[in-house]
Parts: C-alpha cells; structure tokens; sequence
C-alpha cells in the first residue's frame, strides 16, 4: 500500500513516515519545501501547498491512503493564514481523496478543539467532550472547523478518522521544546497559577504509531470510521513536573518561579491587544488561549482507541524523557 502523508517533513511528519516505513509501507509526502531527512528515508517527496487544489491532486495519485498530518500551528497569527491552510487545505484533501478513489484518510487534529476557557477535562474520552465555543485561537477555531468537515466526509467509499494528540514531544521537536528552552535561558519562563493541574502529553513515537494503528483499521464501515480519539501517554502528569521534566532532559534547570493566574490573563489581554493594534514583530509572550491552557486541567481516557483499533503506548514518560535526554547529549 503506498500511503501520503501531508506535511511529512515535520515533526511528527518524520515520525509518521518511519512508522509506516516499519510497518512496509511505500510513503509519498507533500510539504512545501524540500526535506533532507525524507530523502534520508527514501521518501518521494512533492513540493506543494495543500491549499492549492491542483497540487494536492497531483500528490493523492496512485496512492491508497492518506494521514493528513499537516498544518499551521502555534498561538499567533491571521486567522485567514489559518483558515487557508488549515480547512481550506484539509477540503482539498478530501476532495482529492475522492476523486482519486482513495478509501482511507486519517486526520491529525487536536484536543484544543474541545478548548472551553479553564473547563477542566479529566478521564473522558472524545465522545464525552463537546467541541468548544468561541474558540479565540485562529489554530483551535480552524482546525474545529477542518476536523467537522474530515468526519463528515466519511461514508460507504471514503473512510475517516480523526485522532487529536495531545501536547506532542520528543527529539526533534520544533515547536515546544526550542521554545521552553529560549525563554528559560532568556530567564522568562514562568509557571502560570501553582502547575498542579494535571495534563496528558504525547510521546512523538507513540502519537505515529496511533496513526498507523488507526489506519489499519480503518476501512468503510471500521469502528473507528467517522470517530474521533483522544491520543496521549495516558500518564497524566502535573503541569509543573511535566515542563520541569522537559527542562531537565535539555540540561536547564526546573521553573519555579510563578505568576499569579489573574495577573496572567490580565498580561495576556494587554499583550494580545497591543499586537492586534500596533506594528509589532513577532508575536506576545502571551494570549488568553495559552494562558487558559496552562491552567486547566487536561487528561483523557484513551480506552475507544484501545478498543477500536489497538492503541497502546509502547514508550513511557520516563522512557521518552531517557531517549530525549540522550538526543540533546548528541548534539550538544
């Protein structure tokens, strides 16, 4: 089976192609530049925005399943960038997939649609959490959105599903780590209200092997077909011992120093008005979204994705952090 993957020069893209690579299968990615890491992998690579319907087209073509893993990501930006890359280019998938006769696509979303300020989610599962309302992030909002349009695109000739991996880490990473690592040297990071909340987060290795898993089962009609699943480790874990777990497999020292929560959401308010109404480069050190995610509660129970198509965590907390400490050794 020869499967594409959308974005497979990222993070979990990369990730993705050796899962299903170990698994026998012939992978094709499409991301917008070229990759040395897929080449690397012997992965064909086409070069192309999903957004562009023409492109993606090209790139579905004699394949057989698809994992849209690509995205735009992060807490900042124009929700029209957002909305182009996010539904606009997940309908492009779809469509393509249709077109082409293509019968299986598995959608990477993410918890945060689920998001509802500092509602806390402890132990349920997808089907027990409703989508959030009044999404103020561009990247929650928008991939609600493509994550409503991928379910509903599944029926008897096109089957879908959604997984939302929660809070993904690991060697490699660009996006979580880099960022705790710049703003703990700079002597920025701060822990938001006491960090005894607990949250669920991911190990890379285990959130691409709950893609493969739920490709396999995938199929018309599949018990996983029209669904979507929380995906985590399954070892929730406090805020603080988490970000500080992290830290330390980076070789910086633990956050200990906190900011009061109101005076958080009150910063966040003025930086995030101050960004939407001033020339300012870059993007706040906070918004409300970030702040309320930092706050809340967020664990899952990954029991449907167990049942429905076999995942188990193969790597632990404490494993993950071992072999991301290791991989910050190596290139140090």
């Amino acid at each position: 089976m020869k499967v594409l993957v959308t974005g497979g020069g990222g993070f979990l893209g990369l990730a993705l192609c050796r899962a299903l690579q170990a698994q026998g299968y012939t992978v094709r990615s499409i991301q917008r530049r070229d990759s040395a890491a897929l080449r690397e992998l012997g992965v064909e690579q086409v070069l192309g925005d999903l957004a562009n319907a023409e492109a993606m087209r090209a790139a579905v073509s004699g394949v057989d399943a698809i994992v849209h893993n690509a995205a735009m990501a992060g807490a900042w930006g124009p929700y029209q960038d957002y909305y182009r890359a996010n539904v606009l280019g997940t309908r492009n998938v779809l469509q393509a997939a249709r077109a082409a006769g293509v019968r299986k696509v598995v959608y990477t979303s993410t918890p945060s649609v689920t998001h509802r300020a500092t509602h806390p989610v402890a132990g349920l599962s997808a089907a027990q959490v409703p989508y959030g309302e009044g999404l103020r992030a561009p990247y929650a909002a928008t991939k609600k959105l493509a994550e409503i349009e991928a379910l509903a695109a599944n029926d008897a000739s096109l089957a879908v599903t959604a997984l939302r991996p929660r809070l993904i880490w690991g060697a490699g990473d660009n996006h979580l780590l880099p960022r705790l690592v710049e703003r703990s040297r700079a002597g920025r990071l701060r822990l938001i209200g006491s960090g005894d909340n607990l949250i669920d987060s991911t190990y890379v290795t285990n959130a691409a092997n709950a893609h493969v898993r739920a490709l396999q089962a995938l199929e018309p009609g599949s018990r996983n077909a029209g669904k979507a699943y929380f995906i985590s480790n399954g070892e929730p874990r406090s805020m603080k011992d988490t970000v500080n777990a992290l830290l330390d497999a980076a070789g910086e020292p633990p956050v200990s120093q906190h900011i009061p929560a109101a005076v958080a959401m009150a910063a966040a308010h003025v930086m995030q008005a101050a960004y939407r109404g001033l020339p300012l480069r870059g993007e706040p050190l906070l918004t409300p979204f970030v702040v309320e995610q930092m706050l809340t509660t967020h664990w899952y129970d990954m029991t449907p994705a167990r049942e429905d198509f076999g995942y188990v965590p193969a790597v632990s907390f404490d494993q993950g952090i071992e072999q991301l400490r290791r991989s910050f050794r190596m290139t140090a």
